[in-house]
């Protein structure tokens, strides 16, 4: 999961300047303006001259100046010769790097002691993470006239240009649209600061929801877990459950844990049970024992959606200042993803809607002797480590991991058994700074190029364990793309991917191959065909929990004023009726609440989605290299940057984003697994 901040969010901050912002400037002043300037400059530059004076008069308030004031400042400041606006262009990139790097590096390292295993955790930390160093930059920008002087020079572009004209741009071109979208909202620093705050309350809310699972007990009374097991949501209780699928006596472990997500979702979980090991829990019966008697308790009262309601108003707090992306979601397709909604919807939902879903899910219930249940959503028995017993893995991965440093100190060999040289490896692990994670782990890259990308994972007192282990290569993939997309990109404004997808891509596609990592090699001639199955389940999984995310976002838009519980009673409503709409028809069970569980929805504002597309771009990647180097190609695929998705992977694989690869292969694999 790559580290979703604001100061991320900034840097890729895509909307058009509307003419009702509230600017000053009339129409009649801005034609005047451009009359002049076309007088002193020509002709030639007249259409871009009409085109900057009306970007900056959008957004020229009155603690900006007078309207003479702005006059005298097109007069200035508008730049026609072609070498100086090159020169000027390169300061803009040498500075905002300065800038946003440096920002960057306090926002995260003030934040640390939320997010790593800095202990004692003060109280004064939380207000310290709080503090954006971002809330005030563009406020300042604006100030300082700096801003203004973009939007004069270079022309703002839309997502329909770009999608239309954008394999035709340079990469100058497409590094002067970037930079004319850094200064293209104007947010007052106080609703900056307010989203910062709201974002590092979610994410600390979650980084610290632990179930104990020692503390569980069936209604015999058992434990079914060992002693010290304390499990994040939702990833360690998905991964938990995933492991199960290879112990022959799982599926009890795995309704256990199905029951405790359920409480989750409802929030009927005791609030006392939430990283407490003082008491033992019933989630089957939610019946709360101390000291084997049954006590009464309190449900946790709603808090998670709570939590999700104060993101979105958050994000509505920034609606009016975004005139032509007036809602979180627009922005959110139009501005981050820069793939029109419904183009989305369908590309993921196609995937769900295949009728080889259906036959796959089929092959897993023929494959685990029994009917399908909901949390079969997240059956594993695909991948190869399915095989293998996790406590064998745990030894493998603990023994040769059993610190911070030493994973770090693997770097290179990690590295090096994924295709990278050992020149390359070398470079990657010098820019990648691996940290002891409070939560399940993340990646967070640099702003600037003297600064590091981290590796945030969990370990142990007693070493590194398997799910660990497979959650911090996939960060790894991440880190990987984000050394590469800033320290090998030409023109720092295009520096990173098209979107978030395209990271969980190679994240992706780190992850796959973690044991080869481990020495783990495989011969067997289907591995290829399991892989395929593995990757199509798991798009569709991630692909319905997509398209909650988006009827929830829709749901608060279209009821601003709801409370926590009608929030949550309306998320139990839709994940119900996508459930039944997409994978109802698969698994034959109806009105399942699971898709709910995700811990994303809280803490990362419409980030969901992301996944499933990352899915099917990782497909798509990985059925191009075949035979090829990953370390080569993916450097190259990474120096592409941020240019807009299908532009991008025409440069990388050389075909649009598509799902029929994925779903081609699914069908051919199940041929040749012998699906009957």
């Amino acid at each position: 999961m790559k580290n979703m901040t604001l100061f991320h969010a900034f840097i890729v901050c895509f909307m058009m300047i509307s003419q009702t912002f509230g600017g000053i400037v009339d129409e009649t002043t801005i034609s005047r303006m451009v009359e002049e300037l076309t007088e002193m400059h020509g002709v030639a530059a007249k259409d871009r001259i009409d085109v900057g004076v009306r970007q900056a008069a959008a957004t020229w308030l009155p603690e900006d100046g007078s309207v003479g004031e702005f006059e005298k400042f097109c007069l200035e400041n508008f730049i026609a010769e072609e070498e100086q606006l090159d020169l000027t262009f390169a300061r803009f990139e040498r500075n905002f790097e300065i800038l946003w790097g440096h920002a960057h590096e306090v926002g995260r390292d003030l934040s640390m002691p939320l997010q790593l295993e800095m202990n004692p955790l003060l109280p004064i930390d939380y207000l310290f993470a709080e503090y954006d160093p971002f809330a005030h930059i563009q406020d300042d920008l604006y100030k300082t006239k700096i801003a203004f002087v973009v939007l004069l020079n270079f022309p703002l572009k839309t997502l329909q240009e770009k999608l239309a004209d954008g394999y035709a741009w340079s990469r100058a071109d497409w590094a002067k649209v970037r930079l004319a979208e850094t200064c293209a909202t104007r947010v007052p620093a106080t609703v900056s600061q307010e989203l910062a705050r709201v974002y590092v309350q979610a994410d600390d809310y979650i980084a610290n929801y632990n179930i104990m699972m020692h503390n569980l007990r069936n209604d015999r009374g058992d434990r079914l877990f060992p002693e010290g097991l304390k499990l994040i949501t939702h990833w360690g209780l998905r991964d938990e459950l995933k492991s199960h699928y290879a112990r022959p006596d799982g599926f009890e472990r795995q309704e256990m844990i199905h029951a405790v997500m359920q409480a989750i979702i409802t929030q009927d979980i005791p609030q006392m049970v939430i990283n407490n090991d003082a008491v033992d829990w019933n989630p089957l019966q939610n019946k709360v024992l101390q000291n084997g008697e049954q006590i009464d308790f309190e449900r946790e009262q709603d808090v998670r959606y709570a939590k999700l309601l104060s993101v979105f108003r958050a994000e509505q707090r920034l609606d009016e200042y975004s005139p032509n992306l007036p809602t979180k979601i627009d922005r959110r397709f139009q501005r981050d993803r820069e793939i029109p909604e419904k183009e989305f919807e369908a590309l993921i939902s196609s995937v769900l809607k295949a009728p080889v879903a259906k036959e796959v899910a089929e092959l897993i219930a023929k494959r685990l002797d029994r009917k399908l249940q909901p949390f079969d959503i997240w059956y594993d028995g695909f991948k190869r480590r399915s095989s293998l017993n996790e406590a064998d893995l745990d030894r493998i991965v603990g023994d040769r991991y059993p610190s911070v440093q030493a994973f770090q100190q693997d770097l290179p060999n990690i590295l090096a058994s994924l295709g990278f040289s050992a020149a390359t490896a070398q470079f990657l692990e010098s820019k990648i700074t691996i940290d002891p994670s409070r939560g399940a782990g993340h990646a967070t890259g640099a702003m600037r190029r003297a600064d590091n990308a981290h590796l945030r994972t969990r370990i142990a007192e007693s070493g590194m364990n398997y799910k660990g282990y497979n959650i911090a290569i996939h960060e790894l993939g991440h880190n990987v793309e984000q050394v590469f997309s800033l320290n090998k990109m030409d023109h720092y404004l295009l520096n990173g991917v098209p979107n978030t997808a395209f990271t969980e891509a190679f994240a992706f596609v780190f992850q796959s191959r973690d044991l080869n990592v481990l020495g783990l090699t495989n011969d067997d001639p289907l591995e290829e065909h399991y892989r395929a199955l593995d990757t199509f389940w798991s798009t569709c999984e991630i692909a319905a929990v997509g398209l909650v995310d988006i009827r929830v976002w829709h749901w608060l838009y279209d009821h601003p004023d709801a409370t926590a519980a009608e929030l949550k009673e309306a998320v139990i409503d839709i994940v119900k009726q996508v459930w039944n709409e997409y994978w109802a028809p698969i698994i034959g069970i109806r009105d399942s609440i699971i898709l709910g569980i995700y811990s994303h929805m809280i803490v990362y504002g419409l980030y969901l989605p992301d996944y499933s597309l990352g899915h099917i771009i990782m497909f798509q990647i990985e059925q191009y290299l075949k035979n090829k180097n990953l370390g080569e190609e993916m450097q190259r695929m990474c120096e592409i940057g941020r240019i807009t998705p299908d532009a991008w992977m025409r440069a990388a694989v050389g075909r649009p984003v598509s799902a029929g690869p994925l779903i081609e292969a699914a069908k051919t694999a199940l041929t040749a697994v012998d699906h009957p």
